[in-house]
């Protein structure tokens, strides 16, 4: 890293907008930004997009308990080539991320990762569903997600408590208000189901979730954050019941955010007919309907983040039979070029999709996402809108290669990223 470099000639689209203007990184903060500025290394980003770097609300890198699939510093190269400065990963780890030992043992591995990895905790012990974790000693360590992602909470009663608890917390977060995050899936109706319930799984004879085992969780969650005020985001949302109920719930102004991943705006329930795992995920593809239905959620601000929800899975667990193969697909690296192929947002939309809105809802607003200026950190991604490349799984920095967007043309390519300011992507190529 050079304590002076510059960019130049670039578009900075940031909270502000859009604007033309260089930038000089000094020490790993933004010192200024302006025109015609110079330094030891400059960065000529003409015909180039400066964004702040992206934030991934939701990614699973494995560690620790499954190293063998993915570990902090091969995922985080894989989200620096993507673009992302920061990762929220997920507590579904063995052992779960349930307890400040944990908490510490992550942000240990973390220390030669090419990016922020920001701890999200279980929100119950061991992700069992039937006790709740120490939320306030996980608060004072600085976790601000809790989650039992991978399962979502199904007794009521303890997801009431959650967040009636998680809502006396604030005064230990300078006034944030701690977030549940919930996978929508009640069990009771999903169990068994490997795909959508629908004509596919009716003509592939495999056993379906429907979409109301999603819906239902949703409906019952936005109840609860009504009764008790607490606030509730919703993980990788993927039904046109569920976008309709979180814009009638955020139109009423309750704390409710959402994300959706790129695969449910972009894949169907059909792709599931070649019996190929890579297209097994959990929440299933769903229907063009829904993917209609995701889509204008994005757009209209409804769903506030794109996720990647990136699961890595080894080739040995995904080439298993389809009804036995775990769910998972990667999604840090072609996130961005797969929203910019396919989703029909601006380049305004898609940064606060990817940076500015997660940011905003993980708590690290303060280094992350926002206004490119002067005394931020230097977190940062300049981007080629235009730049057209095909996805492969082998090529991809991840321990796996379980894509389902093999072979697809996308268009969009990170051309260099900056986490405090040091280069860790460089011309597509990272440093280290």
């Amino acid at each position: 890293m050079s304590a002076d470099l510059a960019i130049t000639n670039g578009t900075i689209v940031d909270a502000d907008g859009i604007r033309r203007a260089d930038l000089r990184i000094e020490n790993g903060v933004v010192v200024e930004v302006g025109e015609k500025l110079d330094g030891d290394t400059v960065i000529d980003a003409d015909g180039l997009v400066v964004s702040p770097g992206f934030v991934d609300l939701h990614s699973h890198l494995r560690e620790p308990g499954d190293e063998e699939a993915e570990t902090i510093q091969t995922g985080s190269r894989g989200a620096a080539l993507g673009g992302f400065t920061a990762c929220v990963v997920m507590p579904n780890t063995n052992p779960a991320i349930d307890s400040l030992a944990v908490v510490q043992q992550v942000l240990d591995a973390a220390s030669d990762a090419l990016c922020e990895i920001v701890p999200a905790a279980a929100m119950t012990i061991a992700r069992a569903g039937e006790q709740l974790a120490p939320m306030a000693e996980l608060v004072r360590a600085g976790v601000r997600i809790f989650t039992d992602d991978g399962t979502g909470l199904q007794n009521a009663r303890l997801m009431r408590t959650a967040l009636e608890y998680a809502g006396g917390l604030n005064h230990l977060t300078d006034g944030f208000d701690v977030v549940l995050a919930q996978h929508g899936e009640v069990e009771s109706l999903a169990a068994g189901g490997v795909m959508h319930e629908g004509e596919w799984s009716s003509v592939l004879g495999m056993p379906g979730q429907p979409a109301e085992a999603e819906e239902l969780m949703v409906m019952r969650d936005i109840a609860l954050a009504r009764l008790t005020g607490g606030r509730v985001h919703f993980q990788h949302v993927s039904t046109r019941g569920s976008v309709s109920m979180i814009r009638a719930a955020k139109e009423a102004g309750l704390a409710i955010t959402a994300e959706a991943t790129t695969h449910h705006f972009t894949l169907d329930h059909s792709a599931c007919q070649t019996y190929d795992p890579a297209f097994k995920v959990h929440p299933p593809l769903r229907t063009e309907d829904d993917i209609a239905a995701v889509k204008v959620g994005l757009l209209d601000g409804t769903i506030d983040a794109i996720a990647t929800d990136h699961a890595p899975h080894t080739r040995q667990a995904k080439e298993r039979p389809f009804l036995s193969a775990p769910p998972g697909m990667l999604g840090l690296e072609t996130a961005f070029a797969v929203a910019n192929t396919e989703l029909g947002a601006d380049i305004e939309q898609l940064v606060r999709l990817l940076s500015v809105n997660p940011a905003y809802i993980a708590g690290i607003d303060d280094r992350h996402g926002g206004r490119i200026e002067a005394g931020r950190p230097a977190n940062l991604t300049v981007l080629d809108l235009d730049e057209e490349w095909t996805v492969t799984g082998a090529a991809m920095a991840s321990r796996s290669t379980n894509t389902p967007y093999e072979g697809r043309t996308v268009r969009g390519r990170v051309r260099h990223t900056f986490w405090n300011g040091d280069h860790v992507v460089d011309m597509g190529e990272a440093t280290r």
